[in-house]
């Protein structure tokens, strides 16, 4: 067995909720409670991964108490700088903290990863083995310099590790064995890009850098009913978001939604849905006006160069979406292996929308700017060339004319309406009420009065709540109240939330509860005044967690465990959005 795939065996995947995410906007790496980077792609969240374990490749990079321990850990608070709590038989107590250095570069990762001995010495065993092209190749080149430092190549990688001093190397794999004597820290600075810097980052510089970045990032937030959690998920949407505006919709690729179902798929890309979703949660928290602005310019630049032609998602970089691909990775436990989307070729219309809705929000903090003009005008033409198409709507199916799509179009022209010209706030106005009257003529249950999912699709779709939370429709609109007692009705299982019945299957049996569901349940019944119905929703869902608070898109209600790929962006901007709701 070689050194590589003993590191598979030896480190095998967690259930979802033991992982901490690292990050620094530009990539992130995955951990988990043995110490153990599952997941980390270079130099760029949709390159390919560098350490691949997680999916059953080769590649990770422990630091692990040499005696058998007990495992705690937390995030620092407002940061993504994570916190590992060892306590052992042998060596009292160890700290490992870790955090991607920020700023960040573009070009080159910096992981930080700190070993403190708390009570009596401390001893860890470390195992660092990076590849390239997920897991495909092994570091080569690599020698040690009369500073400690290791360096070598790996595809089109540099790669430079300080601090580990000794190691045996085998198969590209580097291992040693440290001992931290008791009240003292110990620094290892894993630097891996296209290019390297002529010296390593100083570590105490670096984390100090690093931590100040994180504190101007976050801000508290007062006005919400959980502001420890709220200005968590402010950090986790700063961490998936890129210094140019793009946010990725999480941190990983193919964990599965159901297992052995074929849900499996890439999320390492920046949808426009999703931008807005945290946005808009932003605008709503207050305090975060940097981050809050560069999302938008994202968006805006986006629009401005394709119009109605604009797709669902783009790298960070602003590229288009590979097509899916396989890597061969082994892939995660009930998961395929899945890299790249076929999101790239589907139009959805509801995302017009949603950047009109953003555009208001921006507009009413007055950041819009004349390129956000701009982008509002080209908006409103693309859903008024394209609003009686079929769109493959919010879940990203069969095209369809969905009336979530359009309803969060009617939203969006009504909300950005409010801040324009009145000739153009008159035509915006107009274009609401006539995408309006044909979806309530086409989309409204002939017996219950609700919003249906289309023309041709009677059913419920917890989605359609959503648009009238931002203005499509008055709050007491007889059509939501009625779509809400059919969400509770039909797609409720113990305070979570399926977005719609799939072909008549028991809940459950396709994939899990959706946690963006349950917050907006949270949010309409806030809205009618049923407030402790409200409060049970809302903790339900932002409790569907483990150590690190981290959520994914689904919980498997049965089964209480995470479901999807980790963590999920527009989920914790849910979460952050009721929680500031949630107070008013």
């Amino acid at each position: 067995m070689s050194s590589a795939e003993e590191f598979c065996r030896q480190f095998p995947p967690h259930v979802l909720r033991d992982y901490a995410l690292v990050a620094d906007g530009a990539r992130g790496a995955v951990v988990g409670p043995a110490g153990d980077i599952a997941w980390m792609c270079a130099p760029h969240w949709h390159d390919d991964a560098v350490f691949a374990a997680l999916l059953g490749g080769r590649g990770g990079f422990s630091v692990t108490p040499s005696h058998p321990f007990t495992w705690g850990g937390c995030y620092e608070p407002g940061t993504l700088v994570f916190r590992h709590h060892w306590t052992s038989r042998g060596d009292g107590t160890i700290d490992c903290r870790d955090a991607m250095a920020m700023p960040s570069d573009p070009d080159c990762a910096v992981l930080l990863r700190e070993i403190r001995a708390v009570e009596g010495d401390g001893e860890v065993d470390v195992v660092f083995d990076l590849r390239a092209q997920f897991g495909t190749r092994a570091l080569r080149s690599l020698r040690r310099d009369d500073a400690g430092r290791w360096t070598g190549r790996t595809g089109d990688l540099h790669v430079r590790l300080s601090g580990l001093g000794e190691a045996a190397v085998d198969d590209g794999v580097l291992r040693a064995h440290l001992r931290v004597p008791a009240g003292e820290r110990h620094h290892l600075v894993l630097e891996v890009g296209t290019r390297l810097r002529p010296e390593p980052p100083d570590p105490e510089h670096t984390w100090t850098s690093t931590v100040h970045t994180w504190r101007s990032a976050v801000p508290e937030v007062r006005d919400s009913v959980a502001p420890t959690e709220a200005a968590h998920s402010v950090a986790v949407i700063r961490g998936l978001t890129s210094d140019d505006g793009g946010m990725v919709a999480a941190a990983t690729m193919s964990l599965p939604e159901h297992a052995d179902k074929g849900r499996s798929y890439d999320y390492r890309y920046a949808w426009i849905r999703d931008q807005c979703y945290a946005g808009l949660a932003l605008a709503d928290c207050g305090g975060a006006e940097d981050l809050f602005e560069t999302l938008v310019g994202f968006v805006v630049r986006r629009v401005l160069a394709d119009g109605p032609d604009l797709v669902p998602a783009y790298t960070v970089l602003g590229e288009p979406v590979p097509d899916e691909r396989s890597t061969g990775l082994p892939g995660y436990p009930g998961g395929w292996d899945i890299a790249g989307n076929h999101v790239r070729g589907q139009f959805q219309l509801d995302a017009f929308g949603e950047v009109l809705q953003l555009l208001a929000a921006a507009a009413r903090l007055d950041v819009l700017g004349n390129d956000g003009r701009r982008a509002v005008e080209v908006a409103v033409s693309a859903i008024e060339k394209r609003w009686e198409e079929p769109d493959a709507g919010i879940w990203e199916i069969e095209d369809d004319w969905w009336a979530h799509s359009r309803l969060e179009c009617v939203a969006g022209l009504k909300e950005i309406a409010r801040f324009s010209a009145p000739g153009e706030a008159a035509r915006y106005a107009a274009l609401a009420d006539t995408v309006l009257a044909r979806t309530s003529r086409d989309c409204l249950h002939p017996t219950e009065g609700r919003w249906q999912r289309s023309p041709r699709q009677p059913g419920v779709d917890a989605a359609l709540l959503r648009p009238a939370l931002y203005g499509a429709v008055p709050t007491d609109d007889p059509r939501t109240r009625a779509t809400l007692a059919a969400v509770r009705r039909d797609l409720v299982e113990d305070h979570h939330v399926y977005r719609y019945s799939p072909d008549s299957m028991p809940l459950g049996t396709t994939e899990g509860a959706f946690l963006l569901c349950g917050f907006l349940v949270a949010q309409a019944l806030h809205v009618e005044g049923q407030e402790v119905e409200a409060f049970r929703f809302f903790e339900r869902n932002r409790a569907a967690c483990g150590p690190a608070a981290l959520l994914s898109e689904e919980w498997d209600v049965r089964q209480r465990q995470l479901r999807g790929n980790l963590p999920q962006a527009f989920v914790h901007a849910a979460l952050l959005s009721t929680s500031v709701r949630l107070a008013r």
